[in-house]
């Protein structure tokens, strides 16, 4: 199991707790530090059942100077969207957490992380 996290947010520790309270094995990613790239976001996206939009922060600084709440959210804009997320980490929602048999979640409830337990 893996967990995208950025260490100063408070869903990333909570998540990390739970983790550690029930025992599971797990890798840390820094994400801000080592960023994941498209073909990476591309697979996530896959696992997680989501669009590139759905775990963009489109309210960090980054969105705003980028335009972001203007661009599309087609088919056509995806690579657009995942190119944004890959060069701008910031953008994405944290944390990700990747499980062994393929599941993925974006942990921001409790409920989200016990998922992959």
């Amino acid at each position: 199991m893996e967990i995208w996290l950025n260490p100063a947010c408070s869903k990333c520790r909570s998540a990390v707790e739970l983790l550690d309270d029930a025992g599971a094995e797990y890798t840390v990613r820094r994400y801000l530090e080592d960023p994941p790239g498209e073909e990476e976001i591309a697979a996530v996206l896959g696992r997680l059942g989501l669009e590139p939009w759905d775990i963009t922060r489109t309210g960090e600084s980054a969105a705003a100077g980028l335009g972001l709440a203007s661009w599309p959210r087609t088919d056509a804009e995806r690579p657009r969207w995942i190119a944004a997320l890959a060069a701008h980490p910031s953008l994405i929602q944290r944390p990700i957490i990747t499980a062994d048999d393929g599941h993925a979640v974006v942990g921001r409830t409790p409920e989200a992380v016990r998922s992959v337990l």
